[in-house]
């Protein structure tokens, strides 16, 4: 086995087990959806596999609608719970200028484009969308990343309540 898919792999680990450590909705553990596998597996670090790459010449699938109609507009971000709810976030991200993790830094992103930082090696499904984060964008991207850009490495699955996906976006746009 190869040096480069081995730390890939273990890569992976790491993001599903942070991931893991994030929860996607935190506002009560007994309604978390889990699978029977989650819930009878020994507490070894799960299996992992690369993330599936979008060849270069294919772009990401268009962004999804959100769920039940709701939409950014018909919402006010609160930046102070935004903070709260980032909290799920800081397992790879980080709201510094300049500091990357295991995910990009998220200083600015608001209108930036997608897999745009120097130096921070995206999946090329990201570099490659053609998406600049713009409010809208990033409310649908935040409910199912894995949905709105197949292929990207980031693994979390995302924020289901819209009010929490507006609350991040007013946080994250106090951030630049």
């Amino acid at each position: 086995m190869s040096s480069v898919p081995f730390a890939r792999l273990l890569l992976s680990a790491a993001i599903l087990t942070g991931v893991a450590a994030c929860g996607g909705d935190t506002s009560t553990s007994t309604t978390t959806s889990t699978t029977t596998a989650e819930t009878t597996a020994p507490a070894a670090a799960p299996e992992a596999t690369a993330p599936a790459a979008v060849p270069a010449t294919e772009t990401a699938a268009a962004p999804a609608t959100p769920a039940a109609g709701v939409t950014l507009a018909s919402l006010t971000g609160d930046a102070t719970k935004g903070e709260q709810v980032f909290g799920q976030c800081k397992t790879c991200h980080v709201v510094e200028k300049g500091v990357n993790r295991v995910g990009p830094s998220l200083w600015g992103v608001v209108g930036r484009k997608a897999g745009s930082i120097e130096n921070f090696k995206y999946s090329p499904a990201n570099k490659n969308s053609g998406f600049t984060w713009t409010d809208e964008q990033l409310f649908t991207y935040l409910e199912a990343p894995q949905k709105v850009i197949p292929g990207t490495y980031m693994a979390f699955a995302g924020l289901k309540k819209p009010q929490d996906r507006a609350d991040v976006i007013a946080f994250l746009k106090t951030k630049a």
